[in-house]
C-alpha cells in the first residue's frame, strides 16, 4: 500500500515507512551551491567535525552569482572552494558549467529510487526521474555533511493525473502553471506529489524538470514522476552507479486525486506578486513590457531554447531580451545546432549559464516600475528588484511577446 515517497524512504531508513511517520534516513546524494554551501560549510565547521561522511557524495555546482557579482562575494566563493579542495568533494563544479538542477541531471545523479537533498528549495526537480528530491537549510545540509543523514517526517501525497496531449506551442511549463493555479500557493504544503497520465508520459525530460521544479511553488516536499523507459534512455551512459527504480502500489493511499484535462490548455500565466494567480494568455492581451528573460532551472534547456529560436528566426525583438543557457552542456548543443545564432540575429542577448537575474543578483535585475516576463519559476514582490513586476510564462510566449513588446499568444505569431 506504498507511494513512490513511502518506497524511497523505507529504503532509506532500513525499515518500513509510512506517511506521517519520522524517520532518520540515509542521503544518496547531497547538493549545496555557492549561495548555500558558505551556510553549509560554516555550520559544519562550528559543529567541530574534522571531515565529510562521503566526499563522492557531496555536489557543489556555483551558479547563483556566477562570475562573481563583487568583491564580497568572490571571497565567500574562494573560502567554499579552500574547503572543497581540503575536504576532497569530488563533484565540484564551477563557474560556467550551469545550474545545480540541470548539472545534477545531466552528470547522472538524479536516479530512480534514489534520495536526494539539495539546499536549495528547487531541488524537486530530481524527482522528474523517479527520485525524492527535496530542499533543506543550510544548517540541516551540514549535519547531512557530517553524517549523511537527516531526519524526515514522510510526507502524505498527492496524485495528479493529466489526461490529453498538449496542443501547439502549448507547453509543460502551461500545464504546470495551470496546475500550480488549481492546486494554490499553500494546497500541497509538506506533502509529496505523484504525477500521472497520458500528458505525463509525453513529456520530455525537459518537461518533466519543468513540472517536478515547481512543486515547490504549491508547498510540496516533492514532485514526482514515476521512471519510465524516457527516464531510462536519457540515464543511459549518464547513470553514475546503479539505480531500483520504485513504484506505487495499486492500493496506495493517497490524500486527494486531481484530474487535469490538458487537451483545451491556452498558453498561461501567472501575474504578479503570486505565482498561483494564473490565468490564460486570453485574460492580458497585450501588457507591456520592459524586459524578457528565457533561462533559469525551470527553462532553461535546450528544448527551450530551440523553442524559443524557432518562433524569434527571422524577427527582431522590441524589448531587451535575455537568453541563459541552463548549462555549458546546453550552450554547447544550442552553439552547435544553430540556436544561439538564430537568437544573436533576432537581438537578443545570450548570458553565460547559470540563474542569471532570476534570484535577483545580477544580469538583468529590474528597475522600479519595470514588467519582465520571465520563464522562471517565483514572482514574488521584490525577487528581480525591489519594485518590478514579474508575469510567468512559457519559453513559446516569451519569445512571441520579445517580437510584439507586451504579452502575446504564441499561437498568434
Amino acid at each position: 500500500m506504498g507511494t513512490i515517497s513511502e518506497k524511497i524512504f523505507s529504503r532509506a531508513a532500513g525499515k518500513n515507512a509510512k506517511a506521517d511517520d519520522f524517520v532518520m534516513a540515509k542521503i544518496d546524494y547531497a547538493m549545496a551551491h555557492d549561495g548555500t554551501s558558505v551556510l553549509a560549510v560554516r555550520a559544519f565547521k562550528e559543529m567541530g567535525i574534522s571531515s565529510v561522511w562521503d566526499p563522492s557524495r557531496i555536489v557543489i555546482p556555483f551558479d547563483h552569482l556566477v562570475p562573481a557579482n563583487n568583491e564580497n562575494t568572490a571571497s565567500l566563493q574562494c573560502d567554499v572552494r579552500k574547503w572543497i579542495s581540503e575536504q576532497g568533494i569530488k563533484h565540484f563544479y564551477d563557474v560556467g558549467c550551469g545550474i545545480c538542477h540541470q548539472v545534477l541531471p545531466e552528470q547522472g545523479f538524479a536516479l530512480p529510487g534514489k534520495l536526494i537533498v539539495g539546499a536549495d528549495s528547487h531541488s524537486c526537480t530530481y524527482g522528474a526521474f523517479g527520485a525524492f528530491g527535496t530542499g533543506v537549510g543550510a544548517t540541516d545540509m551540514a549535519e547531512i555533511f557530517a553524517t549523511g543523514e537527516l531526519w524526515f517526517k514522510v510526507p502524505r501525497t498527492i496524485k495528479v493525473t493529466s489526461n490529453g496531449s498538449l496542443g501547439k506551442l502549448i507547453t509543460a511549463k502551461d500545464l504546470t502553471l495551470h496546475i500550480v493555479g488549481k492546486v494554490g500557493a499553500d494546497g500541497a504544503t509538506y506533502k509529496a506529489m505523484e504525477f500521472y497520465g497520458q500528458t505525463i508520459s509525453e513529456l520530455s525530460i525537459s518537461g518533466r524538470m519543468t513540472l517536478c521544479n515547481m512543486a515547490i511553488e504549491m508547498g510540496a516536499k516533492a514532485g514526482i514522476v514515476p521512471a519510465d523507459k524516457i527516464t531510462f534512455d536519457y540515464l543511459k551512459d549518464r547513470a553514475i552507479e546503479e539505480y531500483e527504480p520504485l513504484y506505487a502500489d495499486e492500493d496506495a493511499i493517497y490524500i486527494n486525486d486531481l484530474h487535469i484535462n490538458a487537451s483545451d490548455l491556452e498558453p498561461q500565466v501567472a501575474l504578479p506578486h503570486q505565482v498561483d494567480n494564473v490565468v490564460g494568455v486570453s485574460e492580458v492581451p497585450h501588457t507591456k513590457v520592459d524586459q524578457v528573460f528565457i533561462g533559469t532551472c525551470t527553462n532553461g534547456r535546450l528544448e527551450d531554447l530551440e523553442l524559443a529560436a524557432n518562433i524569434l528566426k527571422g524577427e527582431k525583438v522590441a524589448v531587451r531580451t535575455i537568453i541563459i543557457p541552463a548549462s555549458r552542456e546546453v550552450m554547447k548543443e544550442a552553439s552547435m545546432n544553430g540556436t544561439l545564432a538564430t537568437l544573436l540575429e533576432a537581438g537578443a542577448t545570450i548570458g553565460m549559464p547559470g540563474c542569471g537575474p532570476c534570484l535577483g543578483g545580477h544580469m538583468g535585475v529590474i528597475a522600479q516600475g519595470e514588467v519582465c516576463l520571465s520563464t522562471s519559476n517565483r514572482n514574488f514582490r521584490g525577487r528581480m528588484g525591489s519594485g518590478g513586476y514579474i508575469y510567468l510564462v512559457s519559453p513559446a510566449t516569451a519569445a512571441a511577446s520579445a517580437i510584439n513588446g507586451c504579452i502575446t499568444d504564441p499561437r498568434e505569431v
